[in-house]
């Protein structure tokens, strides 16, 4: 993942790119006739900061509002940050190859080569906390369901905290040892491994949910406010329903590419599939447009809240 790659990509399809991976697609578009698919810059730039922008919303809106200071809506801001590195992580990587095209950085130099690294570590940085932010809400959900009556007890804003707070500092001394070590297979298995165990641990967590979620009620019925609680939680699982389908939709497609560049790159049929990379870029896009479309969907109090931001009311946050 090199910007001296990067120059390689410009010469040989002269269009914008994410280096590392179109470097090898142009190499293998060689031996397939598959027409390699461009995505104007202007879509990459405007998707992008639709997504920075409304990501800032939710951050702003769970700020001002202390109704949301609650460990549900600070790891839905985990995955908004995450949403964030997403989009700049593109529009920066598409800035960078727009000078190199212009002439006004050099392919070779040591600060494009330092800015490629930075915009690799950001990538990885998405997607680490994408998937990490994801298996957080999976478990908070659960807890949720299973342990509502010690929810308050178990899940408190501190340890949400310090949550999340490991969380990132994970995810960035990965993103960091990744960019450097991206070269080795064994990085990429390891880095690619973590989509299929992210969907094992969410689908136990799921099948557990579904088997005693009858058994469950039935303990609960009796209980005054049994249904609309648990019609809140069952709310709560559909929308981490909805944010791991959309997930698993706009990134699956790249880490495939991943794979693919690493073990087929000269294969034709490896090679096909790679020339669709644009659109699997775009689609990495759209998952930080769609994600905060959900939150408002989904969260009466955060729907109210963007009202009053857009309103310009002046009420009572407290």
């Amino acid at each position: 993942m090199r910007t001296d790659r990067a120059s390689e990509i410009i010469r040989l399809l002269g269009q914008t790119s994410i280096p590392s991976s179109e470097n090898i697609s142009a190499l293998s578009l060689n031996k397939t006739d598959c027409t390699q698919v461009v995505v104007p810059e202007e879509v990459f730039f405007t998707i992008a900061a639709v997504g920075i922008l409304e990501n800032l919303l939710v951050l702003i809106a769970v700020i001002r509002n202390k109704n949301l200071h609650l460990p549900m809506y600070f790891f839905i801001c985990s995955l908004a940050v995450s949403d964030m590195l997403g989009s700049l992580y593109k529009t920066l990587e598409n800035i960078l190859i727009i000078l190199c095209k212009m002439g006004y950085l050099k392919p070779r130099g040591d600060f494009e080569t330092k800015m490629d690294d930075v915009i690799d570590s950001m990538f990885i940085l998405s997607l680490l906390g994408s998937i990490f932010s994801l298996l957080t809400i999976a478990a908070d959900r659960y807890i949720t369901i299973f342990y509502a009556l010690r929810y308050h007890n178990i899940m408190t804003l501190k340890r949400a905290l310090i949550i999340l707070a490991a969380i990132w500092t994970f995810c960035a001394g990965s993103g960091i040892a990744i960019a450097i070590f991206s070269h080795e297979t064994a990085v990429v298995i390891s880095f690619t491994i973590l989509f299929p165990l992210m969907l094992i641990f969410i689908l136990c967590l799921y099948i557990h949910m579904f088997l005693l979620a009858r058994s469950h009620a039935k303990k609960i019925a009796s209980l005054p406010t049994s249904t609309v609680h648990q019609r809140t939680n069952t709310k709560g699982a559909i929308t981490l329903t909805i944010f791991l389908g959309v997930f698993l939709f706009c990134w699956a497609p790249f880490v495939l590419h991943i794979l693919l560049m690493q073990f087929c790159p000269h294969n034709p049929y490896c090679a096909c599939y790679m020339s669709i990379f644009q659109v699997n870029g775009t689609l990495i896009l759209c998952n930080a447009v769609i994600d905060p479309m959900v939150y408002a969907f989904r969260s009466p109090e955060l729907r109210s809240t963007f009202k009053k931001m857009f309103c310009c009311t002046r009420s009572n946050w407290k």
